[in-house]
C-alpha cells in the first residue's frame, strides 16, 4: 500500500457503512449531499460502501443502527448531528455504544478545521471502536465533510488493521 498522505488504499475486503443523520433528510425535505460525498471520497481510496442510510436525529435509533452496523462492518462514518443544537445527538449516541474512544481522530479534524473557521471548535464529533468496528462522526455539511475526511483518510486502513488485531510495529523507520 502507498503510505503517502491521502494515498493509502483500503483493502477491498473492508466493509463500510455511511449513516446520514438529519431530521429533514430522513423526511425527504433536504437532499443528502454529505453521505454521497463520503461514499465518493472512499471510492477514491478503493473502499466500497455496502450500507447507506438516512435516519432522523433520534438518539435511540442512532444507537441501534450503530450497534447493528458494527456487527457487519469494519468502519462506520456518520454525517450530521455533531453540533450544539438540541437535536444534535450523534456524538452522544456514539459515546454510548463505543467501547474505546480514539480522541486523536476528532482532535485532528477540529484542529485542521480551525485553520478554515473558528466554528470548528464547536464540533462535538467523536471517534471510537465498538468490537472490531471503527466509528467516526463527521459534520453534516458537504464542505466540512470533505475537509474533515480528507484529513483522516490516510490513517483509516491502519486503524482498521490495528482494531482487527494486527501486531506489526507501528513505528516509522
Amino acid at each position: 500500500m502507498n503510505e503517502k498522505a491521502g494515498k493509502r488504499r483500503l483493502p477491498e475486503s473492508i466493509t463500510v457503512a455511511v449513516l446520514t443523520l438529519s431530521d429533514k433528510g430522513s423526511r425527504g425535505e433536504r437532499e443528502d449531499r454529505s453521505g454521497p460525498l463520503i461514499t465518493e471520497m472512499l471510492k477514491r481510496i478503493g473502499a466500497v460502501v455496502q450500507y447507506y442510510e438516512i435516519l432522523p436525529d433520534e438518539k435511540e435509533m442512532i444507537k441501534k443502527k450503530l450497534i447493528d452496523y458494527s456487527r457487519k462492518t469494519d468502519v462506520i462514518f456518520t454525517t450530521g448531528g455533531t453540533g450544539l443544537s438540541p437535536r444534535d445527538v450523534t456524538p452522544d449516541a456514539t459515546r454510548e455504544v463505543i467501547e474505546r474512544e480514539i480522541p486523536g481522530i476528532a482532535e485532528v479534524m477540529r484542529s485542521e478545521g480551525m485553520k478554515k473557521t473558528s466554528r470548528a471548535m464547536l464540533s462535538r464529533a467523536v471517534a471510537g471502536v465498538r468490537g472490531q468496528t471503527l466509528i467516526v462522526n463527521l459534520p453534516g455539511s458537504p464542505k466540512a465533510v470533505e475537509e474533515n475526511l480528507s484529513v483522516i483518510l490516510d490513517v483509516i486502513a491502519h486503524a482498521i488493521e490495528k482494531i482487527k488485531g494486527d501486531t506489526s510495529e507501528c513505528a516509522r523507520r
